[in-house]
């Protein structure tokens, strides 16, 4: 036209265009849905950031949201914590199993064991159903996954060094209607959270918090009843199996890329972790072959199979090359072998509170060794803990990421399994009484190679009050490894400088009492370096 716009004008209507990709997708109305369903889930992650109190959830946002199918099978996740977000789909599953059809309209499951799809008990999972418009069938579910600071245990923090059983790691939630209908039972869960053995030490915060995952997941229910108003259930359901199908292609293009492989990790203390992958390029599937990992781990360096689910579910979407949603449709090309008996498939009841965290990591970098693609990050969440009866305080702390075949690994961030902030110091500072001496890149830490590893950072803070610290961390001993050549990572350290000047070395999970005036000093690891040096001109 005069403006140099082209018009077009339908002359006659589609066939297909009234089913709207019912049976196959549309691709603009693909890449909507993508978008419908993710932007669900970060609207959810806004609601629980602004209405929890707790620094682990409101600083760090420590916490994770998604939206499910009517089975159970993750559809899209906001950009949470991916150790959270591969391994919630089992525990609606577990819902599903439990309750199935006597969840009503307004109920709310609470659950955190790790043997029912949880990860670590700290993390509390909150699923709410979402019903047709006559609240008869369940169209989909909702669900978010929420760090609690302290759900009880041996220590302060629910990160205990030395536990062995999983109650002494804090309270079990299995299976528990936290809202009825619309009634919060807050009566019934201040009681489970006091009522075990070593019961949660601030039962307050636990329930405000829990009142933002269920506004949380409450606000998904209204958002995703919006879109079927507007699109019509059909159309929505349809279109989340679109989703899953067009994840499974994205991965069975990626895994045409890929070689078989393995890699040996060593732990920490000596135990082997073990992953082959294997690819059949007719099927265009893999296996993940954990055959050879130590048996299960005497203390909590335990990751339940959830966890390994996650995990591969996060590598594989990394080589997807496109920009999906993570979702279920990603695992159906990959067969994963997990031998009962170790420390990647414990007996129930074990403890696990280093699993998600730690292991995950390892499994981790492992896989992406196996996969060729990346040298280890630091391979370590950095578990810190601090606190007393009154007060608990938790934070991940960044490392050095890892170099790959086309870049250098990044300096003080988090990596892989887990996506948290670390507490802005005046909050740190203003909540609890500490203050924050130094935060710096630790320069240097990262692994030689033609390109370089990243690297970790030094955090030391100052106890104005006598607390308990626990560090429950990895590669202390066994570096962040190289690939292709590159050199390892700097080692993790740490240590407490007291008040009389006095130096006392920390092993990499240990526990101590402070006083005031002492000082706690974390070394993070750098990541390790890809390919060999190039040689100075």
């Amino acid at each position: 036209n005069a403006f140099g716009h082209l018009a077009l004008v339908r002359t006659e209507v589609r066939a297909e265009a009234a089913a709207q990709g019912l049976q196959k997708a549309d691709p603009v109305l693909l890449e909507l849905f993508h978008n419908i369903f993710m932007n669900v889930a970060e609207q959810m992650g806004a609601v629980l950031q602004n209405t929890s109190t707790s620094v682990n959830m409101r600083e760090r946002l420590d916490f994770s949201c998604a939206v499910f199918d009517a089975e159970g099978q993750l559809i899209a996740n906001a950009p949470h914590v991916p150790v959270h977000l591969g391994a919630m789909g089992e525990s609606v599953q577990t819902v599903i199993r439990s309750r199935g059809s006597r969840l009503r309209p307004g109920d709310v499951v609470a659950l955190n064991n790790p043997f029912n799809g949880g990860t670590h008990l700290p993390d509390v999972t909150l699923v709410t159903p979402v019903f047709d418009g006559e609240g008869r069938n369940i169209l989909f579910f909702v669900a978010n996954r929420g760090h609690h600071a302290d759900i009880g245990g041996l220590t302060p923090g629910s990160t205990p060094p030395n536990s062995t059983r999983l109650e002494e790691e804090g309270v079990v939630i299995d299976d528990f209607l936290v809202v009825a209908g619309g009634t919060f039972h807050e009566a019934a869960l201040r009681g489970l959270l006091t009522g075990a053995r070593y019961p949660a030490r601030s039962p307050d915060t636990n329930v405000a918090d829990m009142k933002a995952q269920v506004a949380a997941n409450t606000c998904g229910v209204r958002d995703l009843q919006r879109v079927v108003a507007r699109y019509g259930s059909d159309v929505v359901t349809a279109y989340m199996a679109h989703v899953l199908e067009n994840g499974e292609a994205c991965i069975r293009t990626a895994i045409c890329q890929l070689q078989d492989g393995s890699f040996d990790y060593v732990m920490d203390d000596g135990s082997a972790l073990r992953v082959a992958l294997t690819l059949d390029r007719v099927a265009r599937s893999a296996t993940i072959d954990f055959t050879g990992t130590g048996p299960q781990h005497a203390g909590n360096f335990n990751a339940p199979p959830a966890v390994v689910r996650a995990v591969v579910l996060y590598a594989f979407r990394c080589l997807a090359g496109r920009d999906i949603p993570l979702n279920d449709g990603c695992l159906r090309p990959i067969t994963i072998v997990l031998p009962a008996g170790t420390f990647l498939s414990p007996k129930t009841g074990a403890a696990v509170v280093a699993g998600n965290t730690e292991v995950s990591q390892a499994v981790c970098n492992a896989l992406l060794g196996a996969l060729g693609v990346c040298a280890s990050s630091q391979a370590t969440m950095n578990n810190l803990l601090f606190g007393d009866q009154r007060r608990q305080y938790y934070e991940t702390i960044c490392g050095g990421a890892g170099a790959g075949p086309r870049f250098d690994g990044a300096s003080a961030v988090h990596t892989h399994m887990t996506n948290t902030r670390i507490t802005d110091p005046e909050v740190l500072e203003l909540r609890y009484p500490v203050r924050l001496v130094t935060f710096a890149i630790r320069h240097g830490s990262g692994g030689n190679g033609r390109h370089h590893g990243g690297a970790g950072v030094i955090r030391r803070i100052r106890f104005n009050e006598p607390m308990t610290v626990v560090i429950v961390s990895s590669r202390r001993s066994v570096p962040p490894h190289g690939l292709a050549g590159g050199n390892s990572g700097a080692l993790g350290r740490q240590w407490v400088e007291h008040a009389d000047g006095s130096i006392e070395p920390l092993g990499g999970i240990d526990q101590r009492t402070v006083s005031a005036g002492d000082q706690l000093v974390v070394e993070t690891p750098g990541g390790g370096g890809y390919g060999p040096a190039r040689a100075k001109a």
